[in-house]
């Protein structure tokens, strides 16, 4: 079908680096332009198919397929992370289970199979490093997406998918709802003790019409206010709240859908041949099995419990001090941990914010630090269209000139999900000729107009971990789009991004961006050391709640077909129970990172399975700070090296032979464990 040329997406974007025509999209475009795109990407694959093309143009003719819709599922998958209304959504749940399906029959389409099936067991001469990875791809996509199955059997997994697009969906649309509706509503600002003016502000604007103060949630268990609210009271409804999520009955009881989920998963992993969900996640990772991948969590999580418990008896002696008879309990651990930081480090991390205003972090932080390590400049466009107010445009350039755009896009709003990302609308690729257009999605407060946006200590480290994943889109310089950037095994995806996030607190990068948002002072002297030292603090905590998320998702998908057959919503919370205690890691005081019922991550994104990923990102992450401090730390030969042997390879070769490269060896853990303070215990 013609997409009528009155609709953005009916021709490629002559725009700035290609951005997309925001200012044109509607929610009405969406529909006719996935319609039309999943109609030219058949033809295009038939006319493709009936030419007999050399393997090299049939990669690159192969590659090229399918640029309309991906187009339009680009715009539209990031506006469905950030601006949903019932209107967008209703077109997800229109289209999320079609698209899946058009994506299997694509990889499982018979011409694709065979002529991949023949190239991968006899290539030909001449074929370069990544023509033959792309090959490998190819051979692997098509057997792990049921290629080797009967007829029958794609037609099983063909519905499998489509189900589980819908409720994946669904379980988006749930919890987003219930994290809106259980925001805590208070009418008196003495239940906010302890948060700062500014805070109180912002809590006052979210609020609205209702009047009083509002505090949203954020997607963790964990929520930043509990830090400084001084009333127990207050702290407990607000956790309370947190943990409830998804779990409640009513309309947005997300316990339904997640055990359904997790059902089908198992389905259809032995349709494929796996013995579970996980099993045929991991065998595509760089861990290569799930025994791997959970052995070193199980390896991890007593010492973290230990140097938790050890944490949890100090805190608990805080508590009894001011008063409070009984157990330490969830939300008290975050407030007495400030607490003890600012006696033990001499700093009070709420009273730092002021030092960490948005834009200098932005620009003398997160800016500067590229371009001391890989040459870049960033100038701001104010020409070209955003998908929304908040968002603001950067192009990135070095000495060899434009290497994309940039979006920020950094304040909270209902209809953005909680957390923060990456993403990207246009990736780059030399077939093409595309240049990379990404995006980083956070949920700061926004402040009162005329105010400034102060960050939390965890959002400057968030902000610098994102963006190493912005780098890794950025600076990505490979043929294939298949390969751009973050396309790579999930359990390497996150190691570009931590070694970012390291820098974020390195002297001679706090030194630049630190600076009071009236004064232009540095924070005082001492302030830096003990914020580092501080930061160090509570990795007992933060190792368990990360390793009883993790192990909580391993579970959830090492289960066999039919175990949640007949299962009730109450069913969710034993099982979770018995996984955290079989696991090791079920301390009452330390929640999970996130529980089932709101565990985005794994029932609404793309990590089921894979959120070990993090840890295991992390050891590499660790050896390479290693070889930044062996080497001079952040100098611009590092940076270029880092840059050319990982950076920008994306996907385009073997991850660990990339870190082979860059480092002269596997990574160690030990590394890791001194960082986590694992070592000793």
């Amino acid at each position: 079908m013609d997409l009528p040329e009155s609709n953005p997406f009916a021709a490629p974007s002559d725009l700035p680096f290609a951005v997309p025509p925001f200012d044109r999209i509607r929610t009405e475009h969406f529909a006719p332009a996935f319609a039309a795109g999943v109609q030219a990407h058949r033809d295009e694959l038939d006319a493709l198919f009936a030419r007999e093309l050399p393997a090299a143009e049939f990669l690159d003719a192969l590659e090229s397929t399918g640029r309309l819709l991906g187009r339009a599922e680009a715009v539209f998958f990031n506006l469905v992370g950030t601006d949903a209304d019932d209107d967008l959504r209703a077109v997800q749940a229109q289209w999320s289970p079609r698209l899946a399906a058009h994506h299997d029959a694509v990889r499982l389409d018979p011409r694709l199979v065979e002529r991949v099936r023949a190239l991968h067991e006899d290539p030909p001469a001449g074929l370069g490093e990544e023509q033959r990875r792309l090959l490998d791809r190819l051979h692997r996509d098509a057997a792990r997406s049921g290629a080797l199955l009967d007829e029958a059997g794609q037609s099983r997994l063909r519905e499998l998918n489509e189900e589980l697009s819908r409720l994946t969906t669904a379980f988006d649309v749930e919890l987003l709802a219930d994290t809106n509706d259980l925001a805590v509503h208070v009418t008196d600002a003495a239940e906010l003790d302890g948060l700062g003016a500014a805070e109180l502000a912002r809590a006052a604007a979210a609020a609205g019409e209702r009047g009083g103060y509002l505090l949203p949630l954020g997607l963790p268990s964990g929520q930043p206010v509990l830090e400084s609210l001084h009333r127990r009271e207050t702290r407990r409804l607000v956790h309370e709240a947190s943990v409830r999520r998804g779990g409640r009955g009513g309309p947005h009881d997300t316990r339904a859908t997640l055990l359904r989920i997790a059902g089908l998963r198992a389905q259809r992993a032995v349709l494929l041949g796996f013995a579970d969900h996980a099993s045929w996640v991991v065998a595509d990772e760089t861990a290569g099995d799930v025994e791997a991948a959970v052995g070193m969590l199980r390896r991890l999580a007593p010492a973290a419990v230990a140097n938790a418990r050890t944490e949890a008896a100090e805190l608990t002696e805080l508590l009894h001090a001011d008063g409070h008879d009984g157990p330490l309990e969830p939300w008290d651990w975050a407030y007495y941990a400030e607490r003890l930081r600012r006696e033990r480090y001499a700093v009070d991390t709420e009273a730092l914010r002021p030092w960490f205003e948005l834009e200098r972090v932005l620009v003398d932080g997160v800016f500067a630090t590229a371009t001391a390590l890989y040459g870049l400049t960033f100038t701001e466009r104010t020409d070209v269209p955003v998908p929304s107010a908040d968002v603001r445009a950067f192009e990135v350039a070095d000495a060899t000139g434009p290497l994309g755009l940039y979006l920020f896009d950094p304040y909270a709003r209902p209809s953005k999900r909680g957390g923060a990302w990456m993403s990207s609308f246009v990736e780059q690729s030399r077939l093409l000729g595309e240049r990379p257009v990404v995006v980083n999605c956070l949920n700061v407060a926004k402040p009162a107009a005329g105010d400034p946006a102060l960050l939390t200590v965890d959002e400057v480290e968030t902000l610098f971990h994102e963006f190493g994943h912005t780098l890794h889109g950025l600076l990505s310089d490979v043929h294939f789009p298949r390969f751009s950037g973050t396309s790579v095994p999930r359990d390497f995806v996150e190691f570009p991004s931590q070694v970012n996030e390291f820098w974020g607190f390195e002297p001679e990068v706090l030194a630049r961006y630190a600076r009071h948002v009236d004064t232009g002072e540095p924070l005082p002297e001492g302030a830096a050391e003990g914020l580092r030292a501080a930061r160090a603090y509570g990795q007992g905590f933060g190792t368990t709640e990360y390793l009883a998320a993790a192990l909580l998702d391993m579970a959830w998908h090492r289960v066999a077909p039919g175990a949640f057959d007949g299962a009730e919503p109450d069913d969710v919370g034993r099982f979770e129970a018995a996984a955290l205690a079989e696991a090791g890691v079920a301390l009452d005081a330390v929640p999970p990172r996130y529980r089932s019922t709101y565990f985005h991550h794994v029932f609404g994104g793309g990590y089921a399975a894979g959120y070990y990923s993090y840890v295991w990102s992390e050891v590499l992450d660790a050896d390479t700070v290693e070889w930044f401090a062996e080497n001079g730390g952040l100098r611009r030969e590092n940076g270029d090296r880092f840059r050319a042997t990982v950076l920008s390879r994306g996907g385009s070769v073997d991850p660990l032979a990339a870190y082979r490269e860059f480092r002269g060896r596997d990574a160690r853990i030990e590394p890791l464990l001194r960082r986590r303070q694992l070592a000793e215990a």
